[in-house]
C-alpha cells in the first residue's frame, strides 16, 4: 500500500496530532485549490488533505449501524513492551503540548489498552482519536 489519505479541518493541528504519534511530514504539495502532506511514521505513509468548508464526519466508533471505513491500525509490537506504557506517555506528551499552547486538543481515548483473542493469538488494543474524531487502532502482539 501507497498511502491512506485523511481529510482533515485543519491540516496544521493534524499534522502536530500525527507527529506526535511519531509521524514525519516528508512532503508538502497542494491538491487542487487545498493544503496536502505525506508524513511517514509507524511503518506506514499517510496523507492529510485540508478541506477547506468541512462537514462533522459520521462518529465511526459509536455508531453501531455506520458501514464504511471504520478504522487505520498501526502495529507497534516492535515500538513498546507495555500498551498501557505507551499510550500513558502519548497523553502526557498531549498534556505538555496543552501547557505549551492552549488551543491545543486533549488526547481522546476511545478505548482504554484491553486484550483481544484474534485467531490463535492475543493482542493489546487501544483506540484513539484523531483531531477530526477519526478512530485510531494501536494494536501489540503479546508474545
Amino acid at each position: 500500500m501507497h498511502h491512506v489519505s485523511i481529510r482533515t479541518a485543519n491540516i496544521h493541528q493534524a499534522i502536530a496530532f500525527y507527529e506526535t504519534l511519531g509521524f514525519a511530514v516528508n512532503e508538502r504539495f497542494t491538491t487542487g485549490y487545498t493544503l496536502a502532506c505525506w508524513m511517514e511514521g509507524l511503518g506506514g505513509r499517510i496523507e492529510l488533505i485540508q478541506i477547506p468548508q468541512p462537514k462533522p464526519a459520521p462518529d465511526a466508533f459509536h455508531d453501531v449501524h455506520y458501514v464504511g471505513y471504520y478504522h487505520l491500525s498501526f502495529d507497534l509490537t516492535d515500538h513498546t513492551p507495555d500498551l498501557s506504557m505507551w499510550l500513558t506517555a502519548l497523553q502526557d506528551q498531549f498534556k505538555q503540548a496543552i501547557a505549551a499552547d492552549p488551543s491545543s486538543r486533549p488526547l481522546q481515548i476511545l478505548l482504554q489498552p484491553e486484550q483481544q483473542m484474534i485467531g490463535d493469538r492475543v493482542y493489546e488494543v487501544a483506540f484513539i482519536a484523531d483531531t477530526d474524531g477519526l478512530p485510531l487502532e494501536f494494536i501489540r502482539l503479546l508474545k
